[in-house]
């Protein structure tokens, strides 16, 4: 099994090459999101390992299955695909559109003493600031001074969350009607004390696509995760691997 990114810039010239080798394909299943694993079974070839129909199935924007007669390829698109849809060839098109629409993405990623808020229209940041708080490590103390120091972090952990909420107030609101997609990053506990504290992320709760892992950020890592964000996971097989 080979396990790789496509970044948007490359999905077309990725494609064209799964059409050069047109007659080695003979289907491509689209499927959205939200399908189980016996959905996606009675949908697909039966010889399909069980490895990728699970991994089809836990996809938040679905997945596109070419079958072939030697090799196979699983790509999981950036954005939602919206409808089930099985052709007899190789067919790329309804991939092609979704990847060259330029949706208008939110990113907010956090972690304590680091942040980055920004939004991108296609993979071009159109908004964005990156900044840093004052957030103390843990303690290995015991007693009343570790409890103070934790009360501490707590707080200054707390007025950090808060700035970072006034960011995204000011990054998002303006795109309240217009944002397609909110991508979060970073540890899932900062993430979700983030959420929680922060009234404003509510109004695209029916909008968030994901949260992606990120390093502490800084300007290039927002950068770094727009890119991300636009890249289908790629994963091929042969069909001589029973099992993945």
């Amino acid at each position: 099994m080979k396990e790789y990114y496509v970044k948007r810039s490359n999905m077309s010239y990725f494609l064209d090459r799964l059409e050069e080798d047109v007659e080695s394909v003979s289907s491509s299943v689209y499927l959205p999101p939200d399908l189980s694993v016996n959905d996606i079974q009675q949908i697909t070839l039966s010889s399909l390992p069980d490895t990728i129909i699970e991994l089809a199935a836990g996809s938040l924007t679905g997945a596109v299955i070419f079958t072939g007669r030697e090799s196979n390829t699983l790509v999981f698109p950036p954005f939602l695909l919206k409808e089930k849809v099985i052709f007899s060839d190789c067919t790329t098109e309804p991939l092609r559109e979704l990847v060259a629409k330029d949706f208008i993405v939110g990113l907010v990623l956090v972690h304590l003493g680091t942040y980055a808020v920004g939004v991108c229209k296609g993979d071009v940041l159109v908004s964005s600031k990156v900044g840093t708080g004052l957030v103390h490590g843990r303690t290995r103390k015991g007693g009343s001074s570790s409890q103070r120091f934790q009360r501490r972090r707590e707080n200054q952990a707390r007025e950090f969350l808060e700035r970072v909420c006034g960011h995204a107030r000011e990054h998002l609101q303006p795109y309240e009607k217009t944002l397609d997609y909110l991508v979060y990053g970073g540890p899932h506990q900062t993430v979700l004390q983030l959420q929680k504290e922060c009234l404003v992320l509510k109004t695209f709760e029916d909008r968030t696509l994901q949260t992606i892992d990120v390093p502490a950020l800084k300007q290039k890592v927002l950068e770094a995760a727009v890119t991300r964000v636009w890249s289908s996971r790629v994963i091929e097989w042969g069909n001589e691997i029973e099992e993945v």
